[in-house]
Parts: C-alpha cells; structure tokens; sequence
C-alpha cells in the first residue's frame, strides 16, 4: 500500500517530478550550491539558482546536469535523493518507489547506466529510463500506439530531440547537443560583441524569456538591460529590442531547424504523409520562444504548434507511460 509510482524529468535546466495520483509535485531548478572545501549543501533549486553569479569564494554553485547528460554523479544523486524524499513525504521512511526517469534520445548506454546507478542510489527500489520523445509524445495526449506517424520536437535546456514515432517506438532520431542554454550563451555573446556590456546567464535567460523571438514579432518589443562596461569597468544599462534577439539566436536556430530537416529526409514516406497532415508538435521550453512554431512551420512547410503541456510534457509522459508496472 505504501508503493509509489514516480516519473522524473532529469532536464538540463529543471527538475520536475511526477507523482501517481497527485501529479507534478516538484519543478526546480537543476543547480546546487555547496560549500567549497567542506561540500557541505548550501541550497538546492530555487535557492541555488538565486545564487548563481553572486556567491562567495567558499560557496560554489554548479549545474550537475550539461546537454542532458550527467556531469557530477555525487552532486547529481544528493539532489535527486532530496526532491524524491519531498515527494514522497512521509512515505519515504516505509517505501521505496519506482522510478520512470527520462534521458535525451542520443544518449549512450553508457550515459543511460550512469543515470540508472545514479537515481538507484538516490532511493529508488526499480528504474525504468524512458527517452525523452516519446515522454513527450505521451505528456503531449499523442496516441503513439497507433501506426502513424508523428513527429515531437523537444527543445529543452540542453539538448534537442527530434523524433518520428510510431506504433510505441520511435522509427527515427536524431538529438542536438544544443538548445535553450545555447540561447542564453547567445545572448550573452550578442550584447558583448555589439554593445560591449557584460552580461550574466540569468540576465541572458530573462532577456530570452521577455523579449527574446525567433521570428519577427507584429510590434517589436524593447527591454532594459543592466551589466558591466567591458572599456570603463563601471555599470552600464541599454535597451535591447526582440528584433536583435532574433539575429542573436539565428546561429543556434539554424542548427535546429537544420536536425528536423535532416529527420524529415530520413524518414519513410508513409511516416512522413501522417506527419504533413497532423503536424509537428513542439514540445520543451524552448519551444515558447516567441515564432518557434511560426519558423518551423515555414521552414517545412508542415503545419507546427506548440503543445499546451510544453514544458511539462515529458515528466508528465514518464508519469502517464504505462511502464509503470509491479515489479
């Protein structure tokens, strides 16, 4: 009686966890920060990303996470030992759950070992590692047991997968090491290179998440950005518009757009008529950069839209996925 079911989107950006029965009960921030010399915790989630920028010499804030794979398997565990104890409450001291946990499509065996020991040690009684398309494919309400086509791209915060799925499985795939963090470092380059003003990540994610475009908006919005002046030293301030953001981001653009073209090609042709007559959906956070669907669309030529669960699509697919069996 005191089994539980959990999915867990192990994302480059956040963590968000699913629990049967009551849904996402987690959705943090993958950073932690610690004490330098004694790696004692500090803060993990919300706290730790507060911090990032600002800390003191004896406190380091990290990542564990980079293009959707683990970087630090001891940091990685704590936190994830600490989220699954939150969900579980009081239950964690007579159970240990199950876990669905969900990886990019392009991971190694390897990697996929490295996240299964990982979330092991953190608590878990069986794992099950899901890829992240068809996650998203299930979160986003696609039937994927059918024999049709359906195409998911997934831009989260460091990889994009991209995916053609089909009776259960996914039939072809390719995952980008680049995405939503590869727009902040875009960002950042950006305002350096034009206005020489240095900029940190969490300036260079507020700007994206403002103002930031992919495609031309009908009335061009402006932003106010604070940083350092890279000639005197001193603080400095300029307004940034959503039509610099877009010649910011084309680069990183161009390579996604790039990798769905290249699934298209690849794809059967049967798979591929499924797909022009009920779209590509789009799924991660990067998704909801203003225009992505609008530029997909014009890009392929196939109807594109984002799906009304983004940014929780795979978490919730993991916690729906039917993998969720007695062990």
């Amino acid at each position: 009686m005191f089994d539980m079911d959990i999915g867990i989107d192990l994302g480059t950006a956040n963590v968000l966890v699913f629990v049967k029965g009551k849904g996402i009960v987690i959705n943090q921030p993958s950073v932690v920060a610690f004490e330098t010399k004694s790696k004692r915790l500090v803060a993990i989630g919300n706290k730790a990303k507060l911090m990032m920028g600002k800390e003191p010499d004896n406190i380091e804030v990290i990542r564990p996470l980079r293009q959707g794979v683990i970087s630090d398997y001891t940091v990685t565990e704590r936190m994830l030992k600490t989220f699954i104890e939150t969900a579980m409450q009081k239950k964690r001291m007579l159970s240990r759950p199950r876990i669905c946990v969900c990886v990019p499509s392009g991971v190694t065996e390897l990697e996929k070992r490295g996240v299964e020991d990982a979330v092991y040690r953190s608590g878990a009684k069986h794992v099950d590692i899901m890829e992240e398309p068809i996650a998203a494919a299930i979160g986003a309400d696609i039937d994927i047991s059918l024999p049709k086509g359906n195409m998911i791209v997934d831009i989260g915060g460091g990889t994009t997968d991209v995916a053609v799925i089909s009776l259960g499985g996914i039939v072809v795939s390719n995952s980008l090491k680049l995405a939503g963090d590869d727009y902040n470092e875009a960002m950042i380059k950006y305002i350096r290179r034009t206005y020489n003003l240095l900029i940190g990540e969490p300036t260079a994610e507020k700007i994206k998440m403002t103002i930031g475009s992919v495609y031309p908006r009908e009335e061009p919005l402006t932003m106010e950005v604070k940083g350092r002046d890279m000639v005197s030293g001193y603080p400095a301030r300029i307004i940034v518009s959503s039509e610099e953001t877009i010649e910011a981001f084309a680069e990183v653009t161009a390579q996604i757009l790039d990798t769905i073209h290249n699934v298209l090609e690849i794809s059967p042709p049967e798979l591929i008529a499924d797909i022009a007559e009920k779209g590509i959906v789009l799924t991660g956070g990067g998704s909801l950069i203003y225009g992505m669907d609008k530029l997909v669309e014009e890009s392929t030529g196939i109807q594109a839209f984002v799906s009304q669960s983004a940014l929780e699509a795979v978490v919730v697919g993991a916690g729906k996925s039917a993998r969720f069996v007695k062990k």
